[in-house]
């Protein structure tokens, strides 16, 4: 039932190999770093389309359960591991989620937004008293009029709003879609692990991590965007993974197949097959549309996964046989890759915009709408080949971009990415100090306690990640693992983009995105820490314990900052022991 990361050595890019006494001199000298030649090729389809690791019920019979039942459990653990995995992050995450009953930190902005969004089509402008109003009434307060400037795009609020519309206007109406999104996002990670390491158990892993993670904890409970941009980044990633795998079990049924049954590449087939429709990636662009009418920065993700899926179809070709693989993929991939993509996240972005391209051209309408009526952008010699909204949306994209690279107002809670990953500097959320008696802190308490939501990556998970990335880029630069190479680009694509904007105010929560692919690359090194089944048992137990050491401290310590996680009311002492660091403050 268990597969390691480093026992998969099946799915590593290396073919074409020169002989060792062949191979260039600086091949000879990255040895000494754990470099490795590529194997013999033996069975092209099995290279193309590694199996899946068979299920063993060998656990469930050590535990008691029947053989026949034990043997049904694992035939389906592939769905029902990660559905376990699933239901324990629903409970956590959807448990008291009303809780703080108030408006936390940029829900101000985003609760308010999504609802007039549903109603109106835009965003307006609210009276400064609006949280009180909406808490004290249930969300019964007239929605005003005034278009409002906004710099994100729609679809994050869209989604926020369908749990207002479903639930009420009130936390957990706004905060229920968050907490659905983020509870399927460990299902999908759960999913995308499996086909990933072709591991049920790696997979099972990876979800039960960020199950655990304090930053995904927080954000699911949160109405914020961030958290939504990461689902459908996750989606995307996911969608583009499968593609992988549909696409080269096509290239794998045209190969020829010797007289022992084995498929044998073939040059010509490699590089004159076409794949043909490729839905998976058609939904991946439809998926990387919407992050990007989430936030901005889902543009970086677009730009990184184009160029990693062009590369998987670089070494799907060379793995089939093709002398040339990337102009094959060039003259029969490139086009449709482009035009599956990039056009239809295009596309689906304009289309989000929807509600405030039909609203009114009066003035009464969407933030800028009437811009190209009152005859703005008139004085371009091209302004006749686009209709008022798109002139009038391009005007106001402009106005959001300049303000996007233009902000550097300082914020408390704002941090530098390089702190990121070590969880240098969290953002409070929501923080109060009741007294004894009051808001579930102790009547016996001899001081005021404290009620925080601190949006805190649990430590050691994060810390264990540090270790993790260093060990994806090893075994994607030595090993020329392209599991490896997926992680790392994941992580690259949510992470270095802000190291651009050094002087723009960030935070920490933006981590967000990336973290998926940072519980993927954690797994990948637990998996190396047990070790490959062809190993001693002794290694393999030693293997086992030290990961699973690890795993119950991360579990351990999302339990122990749970308190500060969920706003529960613990004595001021309790709290200080919690603050680990300085800056946590």
């Amino acid at each position: 039932m268990t597969s390691t990361a480093s026992s998969m050595d099946s799915t590593d890019t290396r073919q074409d190999q020169a002989p060792h006494d062949q191979r260039p001199t600086w091949q000879q000298r990255l040895r000494r770093f754990g470099y490795a030649a590529k194997a013999d090729r033996g069975d092209a389809r099995g290279q193309l389309v590694p199996p899946y690791t068979g299920p063993s019920p060998r656990l469930w019979t050590t535990l008691g359960v029947p053989p026949l039942l034990a043997d049904r459990i694992a035939r389906w653990s592939g769905w029902g591991g990660p559905l376990l995995v699933t239901l324990l992050a629903g409970v956590l995450r959807f448990w008291n989620l009303g809780s703080p009953k108030a408006v936390i930190f940029d829900e101000t902005y985003y609760a308010k937004d999504a609802w007039a969004l549903i109603h109106r089509g835009f965003e307006v402008n609210w009276d400064k008293n609006a949280n009180d109003l909406i808490l004290s009434s249930g969300g019964n307060v007239p929605i005003p009029t005034d278009a409002a400037y906004v710099v994100h795009p729609p679809v994050g609020k869209y989604v926020i709003g369908l749990g207002e519309l479903m639930f009420g206007f009130d936390p957990f109406g706004w905060r229920f879609m968050t907490a659905l999104l983020g509870t399927l996002s460990v299902l999908m990670l759960c999913r995308i692990g499996r086909r990933l390491f072709r591991s049920t158990f790696l997979g099972c892993l990876a979800g039960a991590l960020m199950a655990v993670d304090g930053l995904h904890f927080v954000m699911s409970r949160t109405a914020l965007l961030d958290g939504v941009l990461m689902f459908f980044v996750l989606a995307a990633f996911g969608c583009l993974l499968i593609d992988r795998d549909r696409a080269r079990e096509k290239l794998a049924a045209a190969l020829p197949v010797d007289s022992d049954g084995r498929a044998r590449p073939d040059a010509k087939i490699a590089e004159t097959t076409r794949i043909g429709f490729r839905p998976w990636r058609l939904a991946a662009g439809v998926m990387l549309g919407l992050a990007i009418g989430t936030k901005w920065n889902g543009l970086y993700i677009l730009a990184a996964f184009c160029v990693l899926s062009v590369l998987w179809d670089v070494g799907s070709r060379r793995v089939a046989g093709a002398h040339r693989p990337r102009t094959a993929v060039l003259r029969r991939d490139l086009g449709w890759a482009f035009l599956s993509t990039v056009p239809v996240a295009v596309f689906t972005y304009f289309a989000s915009w929807i509600g405030w391209i039909l609203s009114p051209t009066d003035g009464t309408g969407g933030y800028h709408r009437d811009w190209a009526v009152r005859g703005g952008g008139r004085d371009s010699a091209w302004s006749w080949l686009f209709p008022d909204w798109w002139r009038s949306l391009w005007h106001y994209e402009n106005q959001v971009y300049d303000f996007h690279v233009g902000l550097s107002s300082p914020h408390t809670y704002e941090s530098n990415p390089w702190s990121w990953i070590v969880t240098g500097r969290p953002v409070s959320y929501f923080y109060e100090s009741p007294a004894p008696g009051k808001d579930g802190c102790p009547a016996d308490a001899t001081e005021k306690c404290a009620r925080e939501v601190l949006a805190l990556g649990t430590p050691m998970l994060w810390w264990v990640a540090c270790f993790a990335l260093l060990y994806v880029l090893w075994r994607w630069l030595f090993r020329r693992d392209w599991r490896a190479g997926a992680i790392a680009c994941g992580i690259a694509a949510g992470y270095l983009p802000w190291f651009l904007y050094q002087e723009r105010t960030i935070f920490y929560f933006y981590a967000i995105v990336f973290l998926p692919f940072l519980c993927l690359a954690v797994a990948m090194l637990l998996g190396a820490l047990v070790g490959p089944p062809r190993t001693t048992d002794t290694r393999r137990v030693a293997g086992a314990t030290a990961a699973g050491v690890l795993t119950l401290l991360i579990a351990w310590n999302f339990i122990y900052f749970w308190p500060i996680y969920t706003g529960t009311a613990i004595p001021i002492d309790d709290w200080r022991a919690r603050m680990w660091l300085d800056t946590w403050v």
